[in-house]
Parts: C-alpha cells; structure tokens; sequence
C-alpha cells in the first residue's frame, strides 16, 4: 500500500499542472490588467513625495545661460528632517538643450548625490528631495539654457 501512496500523489499533481495550463486565455488576459496598472499608480505616488518647506537654509534663483555656468553654496542643516525643492523654467523651446545637474555632498562624510533636469535625469519641471542627515552641506549646480529656483530648507510636519 505504501508504494502507492507516492504514485496518488504525483497523478493528482500532474492532473492539477495539466488543469491551470488548459484555463481560457480570458482569466488570465482579465487578472493581468489589473495587475499591470496597478504597480504604474503605485510607483507614481513613490516618486513624488509632498511636503511643505518651513525655515529656509537657502532660497535663490539662478539663470544657467551656457553649459560653462557653475553655481556653488555651502550652508549647514541643523534638523534631520529637510528637504530640497527645485524648479526648473527652460529657456529654450528645443528640450534636447536644456539641462540641469545638481551634486549634493556632505562635507563631513563626502557622501554625494545628483540630482537634476533633462538628459538622463528626465524631464519634470519641480523636484522634492526629502533628506534627513545633519550637517555642513555643499551643493554644485551646473546647466544649460535654464533658470531654476532653489529652496533648500526644513521640512514641515
């Protein structure tokens, strides 16, 4: 009887393998929209967080009218909870010309990151940034046919 007993249990698996892959292609066509849309609505609300700036660290607008232009500021962030806002205004109808690159490093630790507009950043106008590490701060921008206003500052609750 025991040997059995593993045979029963290979045919009933085979008969429930061969019974999904034999399903109308309707099911699943039906369930796999559903699924495909839903990740698209889930990563859009990742990739825009929304915040409130409160006290400023720095607050400036800064034209870039050839690639040459470079910006430098150094401030100091006293709270864990902080945020960068960026908006960009291109200045010139060809997009393939308009770009904006923004290097953030703290000084302490010489972590850095980059962020911006155009290229391979992509091409949304308003960028948030929310950050969360204390320290002294140097941000480098660089760009091309753009005025963009910074703000850099705390992050309200």
């Amino acid at each position: 009887m025991k040997p059995v007993l593993p045979v029963l249990i290979a045919l009933t698996l085979a008969v429930v393998l061969v019974a999904g892959c034999t399903s109308t292609p309707a099911t699943p066509a039906t369930t796999a929209a559903p699924t495909t849309n839903a990740p698209a609505t889930e990563a859009t609300t990742v990739q825009a967080p929304s915040f409130t700036m409160g006290d400023h660290y720095l607050q400036k607008s800064y034209s870039f009218q050839s690639e040459n232009d470079v910006f430098t500021e150094q401030f100091r962030v006293d709270s864990p909870s902080w945020g960068i806002e960026f908006t960009v205004l291109p200045l010139n109808d060809n997009q393939q010309y308009c770009w904006f690159v923004m290097n953030v490093t703290n000084v302490d630790t010489g972590q850095s990151e980059s962020y911006g507009y155009g290229r391979e950043n992509g091409y949304e106008l308003t960028h948030q940034i929310p950050m969360y590490t204390t320290g002294p701060y140097k941000i480098v921008m660089k760009g091309n046919r753009v005025k963009v206003d910074v703000d850099v500052a705390k992050r309200n609750p």
